[in-house]
């Protein structure tokens, strides 16, 4: 864990007010400082980003921060851009939502931008909100609308159980860890939200065919056996329900 420069910016609390005066429609902003680590964790655990922003919250003692919530909920996090003591980063933050309704949505990932409040609102504006709106949006779709999921095949213990899906995707799970890297090397790949490996369509029948023979072969060296049955039908979707809340961390301030 890298810990944060000796001296902070003192002016992120009014940087932050001044970059929420300055988006569109109505932002107000929360500033926080951090002792610890682990103070920030509540607000960090839950950011929307797969990249730089991402990176930072998880491997910096931020020190202190400020999140600016719009009034219609949406949140974005700013804070200090470790080791550029002329910058800021800023990202979203993921919505009170089921982990399903995140399925195939891309993340928003943040930006980095300069101590000017109103050149930053300029970049967040027209880089970060709307990719924001977009994900935000997919996200509500999903709750209302789940996409189907498919069936899961028959858990065998001891085995490897497989079900050719109707797509023409080839659906296996199986609760012997050996098997796992046999299947991943067979083009297979883990699907959380239909909660099986799947080998996609796109091989064709006769690809298909054969790495399912050739997991088959394999398996059979170290006494696992396969079996393939038709996929069971998939239920109905339903809406999802919204995710519980994180529980409070209390942040020590200073």
């Amino acid at each position: 864990m890298t810990m944060p420069p000796r001296h902070h910016r003192s002016d992120l609390a009014a940087f932050a007010n001044g970059l929420a005066a300055r988006l569109p429609d109505t932002w107000t902003s929360t500033y926080t400082r951090h002792a610890v680590y682990h103070d920030q964790i509540a607000t960090t655990s839950t950011v929307w980003d797969m990249g730089a922003v991402g990176y930072a919250t998880s491997n910096f003692v931020l020190g202190h921060q400020a999140v600016l919530t719009r009034n219609d909920g949406a949140r974005l996090l700013l804070f200090d851009r470790p080791r550029y003591r002329h910058q800021f980063m800023i990202g979203a933050l993921e919505p009170d939502a089921h982990h399903d309704a995140f399925h195939q949505v891309d993340e928003p990932n943040g930006i980095t931008i300069p101590a000017d409040p109103a050149r930053a609102a300029a970049q967040v504006t027209r880089r970060l909100l709307p990719r924001y709106e977009k994900a935000l949006r997919q996200v509500r779709h999903n709750t209302a609308h789940p996409a189907p999921r498919r069936p899961e095949p028959v858990l065998i213990t001891g085995a490897v159980s497989m079900a050719w899906h109707p797509d023409g995707a080839v659906g296996a799970v199986t609760g012997v860890r050996e098997a796992t890297a046999v299947l991943y090397g067979a083009g297979f790949q883990y699907h959380p939200y239909h909660r099986q490996f799947l080998l996609p369509a796109s091989y064709g029948d006769r690809e298909q065919i054969a790495r399912v023979q050739a997991v088959s072969q394999q398996l059979a060296r170290i006494g696992v056996g396969v079996t393939m049955r038709p996929a069971r039908p998939a239920p109905a979707p339903t809406a999802l329900p919204t995710r519980p809340p994180a529980p409070a961390v209390a942040s020590a301030t200073r």
